[in-house]
């Protein structure tokens, strides 16, 4: 029998007000995304995509991440359905929050495998987490651990991004250390990179990066790495939530390298671009409203801007409350978005992080979410919200 389909107010629950009290919510009705990309893209657009733990592991959650692997590619597929890219064992993955680098490259390994018998897109991070930094002395180490993540990810066929490195943060003392590191690095590589310039708000161990804490100076060193290395530099993907230092710095590129948006305050502006250029997207947010973004740009790429526009508008509030200060605690509600539709049977992540958001703050996503017409089968994100909330001693 076909489940009848719901009508605007026809579902609701009790949510957790600002108050202390509860207010019944009234849901409604989601649309109707396609799994599968309709049409065409004219942007490279890479979600960073979550892991998916096991919560059955007999491990200490918060000293070893245990992943559950068929629904961690499971995940990914859905992503590559949707005509979207990977961007592999990033910080939305918790790299640093909980993936260390061993689990890291395994799950390099798998996404890499099963994007090529997908016909998927797949990049993966390369940094130095494997070093600690404070154990760090010299911009040799900090090199030899980047070569080191480098070769093994370039050895099963990967595609690089290079992320920011703490280590680096450490040691680096000026522009000419970054100089120094970049340098060597870009010109060992086999493919393409794609530079990621992560803010302090997702890290605060990146503060400084560059070389200095005035924002323009970083851009300028930045630029001239990236400009000066251009045949090995894909794209460079900033992450700084400022659109307008974004579109500076994409003015400034050279004209081979992309801009690949991090801004998840206002990825839909910066996708959309203006009269002189706009940006492509590595966005963590799309791991959560991956079905919008989909259709969303495959309307742009048919020239349809005012149903872009209208899909992602309310796409945007929910992004801003996921990643929300402390920035860094965004993972949750990306997971929390993925337990709610269904793309796993538990709100369980690797190193406690469940833990990392408010009930308040939860409750708030499901709000978003739902305005946004996210939430795919309504009786079943209800009956989900209402286990969490349960968890937490209020019922619903």
């Amino acid at each position: 029998m076909n489940k009848p389909v719901p009508t605007e107010g026809s579902l609701s629950l009790k949510l957790p007000t600002a108050e202390r009290g509860l207010e019944t919510y009234r849901l409604s009705v989601p649309q109707a995304f396609s799994a599968k990309l309709t049409g065409e893209l004219n942007r490279v657009a890479f979600s960073a995509a979550h892991v998916v733990a096991d919560p059955l592991a007999s491990v200490d959650p918060w000293l070893e991440p245990a992943i559950d692997w068929d629904r961690t590619i499971a995940f990914r597929e859905h992503i590559w359905d949707l005509g979207l890219g990977v961007a592999e064992a990033m910080d939305t993955a918790q790299r640093g929050m909980g993936l260390d680098w061993p689990t890291s490259l395994e799950l390099i390994k798998k996404s890499v495998a099963a994007a090529r018998a997908r016909g998927g897109l797949v990049a993966s991070g390369a940094g130095t987490d494997h070093l600690n930094p404070d154990d760090t002395r010299s911009l040799d180490d900090v090199i030899r651990a980047y070569e080191e993540q480098v070769e093994a990810i370039e050895a099963v066929g990967g595609r690089i991004i290079l992320m920011a490195s703490r280590s680096l943060a450490r040691v680096g003392t000026g522009a000419s250390d970054y100089e120094t590191v970049y340098d060597r690095i870009l010109s060992q590589v086999r493919q393409p990179v794609i530079i990621h310039w992560l803010g302090d708000m997702f890290d605060p161990a990146l503060s400084g990066y560059w070389g200095t804490h005035d924002i323009d100076a970083a851009m300028n060193t930045a630029l001239g790495i990236i400009n000066a290395h251009a045949e090995k530099v894909d794209g460079v993907k900033i992450s700084l939530l400022d659109k307008q230092r974004e579109i500076d710095m994409r003015r400034r590129l050279d004209k081979r390298v992309k801009m690949y948006t991090g801004d998840d305050f206002n990825y839909a502006e910066l996708i959309a671009g203006d009269a002189h250029g706009f940006s492509h997207a590595l966005l963590g947010i799309f791991d959560a409203i991956a079905p919008a973004a989909s259709y969303a740009l495959s309307r742009l790429a048919d020239g349809d801007v005012a149903t872009f526009e209208d899909v992602l508008a309310p796409t945007v509030p929910l992004s801003r409350h996921i990643f929300k200060a402390p920035t860094r605690f965004y993972k949750t509600g990306v997971v929390f978005m993925a337990y709610l539709n269904g793309h796993q049977d538990h709100f369980t992540m690797i190193g406690g992080q469940e833990s990392a958001r408010s009930t308040l703050h939860l409750a708030q996503i499901f709000r978003l979410a739902d305005r946004a017409r996210l939430l795919t089968d309504p009786d079943r994100a209800v009956a989900r919200m209402k286990e969490v909330l349960a968890v937490r001693g209020i019922e619903a």
